[in-house]
């Protein structure tokens, strides 16, 4: 029998060895190391114990009777435990030791990499020297394991997962609860209050069910819902201002709306425009202010 690392095999134990623990004998005679902190119950030479092979961190072949969360070409959703700046994360598999995610899996921008404690869909693969490392699941395994959003996830908030993050939108996999493993869906960057990191787990409403399952996500509310929020925002950044006036109108540049609200032009414009409505704002030139009550008193 070949042996090898990430995949789960019954091995005879030759002998022990006081103290470093059991040798188990493979087929063509490799000795490989059961040490004494990977047994989870008595053993003794003579016996076969069911066993998952890695190598240790001197590169020798290894064993643990533990249980890993994935073996060699599985997906799980693992956690990152540890972050690298050279050389990746590092992601917590069950065995009280980590597997490499490498520097090169990960975006292009510091700013998406995932942080500890975020989790990413990972699948365990070998390097060229046998060493078991992970790669990320990508659409073709996510969508073997997904199922179709139903209608029922309308308007709702959930949890998801980034599992893709880019400029352009922020794929993730829409947690499914009691249901399973999940739903795909996609989060427009008009969609987004700021950048997502891959890993990070995210609320999010469900705009539409796409006719091939798949869910339009956004992380705002609706927009009447929205409109009012955005009002009370804006309307308690005056009441804090000097004077209750604010250098932002209808015609502050996008950007700055943004930076300072933390929402869109046109989201601002509409709160705004209710805000007026109301009576309770009123503009002159490129400024915003606060209506005093007895202002608005006939």
């Amino acid at each position: 029998m070949s042996l090898i690392a990430g995949t789960i095999v019954s091995l005879p134990v030759d002998r022990e060895v006081s103290p470093y623990g059991y040798f188990l004998r493979g087929d063509e005679g490799q000795d490989i190391l059961l040490h004494y902190s990977e047994v989870t119950h008595p053993v003794k030479a003579g016996d076969t114990v069911e066993v998952f092979l890695f190598f240790d961190t001197e590169d020798r072949p290894a064993a643990t009777m533990k249980k890993p969360y994935l073996t060699l070409g599985e997906m799980a959703l693992l956690e990152v435990a540890d972050v690298h700046p050279r050389l990746g994360c590092f992601l917590e598999m069950g065995l009280g030791r980590q597997l490499l995610l490498p520097i090169r899996e990960l975006p292009e921008l510091p700013e998406l990499h995932p942080q500890v404690g975020d989790r990413v869909y990972a699948i365990m693969e070998q390097d060229k020297q046998g060493r078991l490392k992970a790669k990320l699941a990508g659409e073709q395994e996510l969508s073997v394991k997904a199922f179709r959003a139903p209608e029922s996830w309308k308007n709702q908030w959930l949890d998801a997962i980034v599992y893709k993050p880019l400029q352009m939108g922020t794929f993730v996999v829409v947690q499914g609860g009691v249901l399973g493993f999940g739903a795909i869906g996609m989060i427009h960057s008009t969609e987004r209050s700021r950048l997502l990191r891959l890993g990070e787990t995210v609320q999010v409403r469900v705009v539409h069910i796409r006719e091939d399952g798949r869910g339009n996500l956004s992380m705002t509310a609706r927009r009447e819902v929205s409109q009012v929020e955005d009002a009370d925002k804006i309307l308690a950044f005056l009441e804090e201002r000097p004077g209750k006036a604010m250098p932002y109108s209808d015609a502050t540049p996008p950007d700055v709306i943004k930076q300072r609200f933390g929402i869109s032009k046109s989201a601002f414009k509409r709160a705004l425009g209710k805000l007026m409505k109301d009576g309770k704002i009123t503009q002159k030139e490129s400024w915003t202010y606060l209506v005093k009550p007895d202002e608005n008193q006939d």
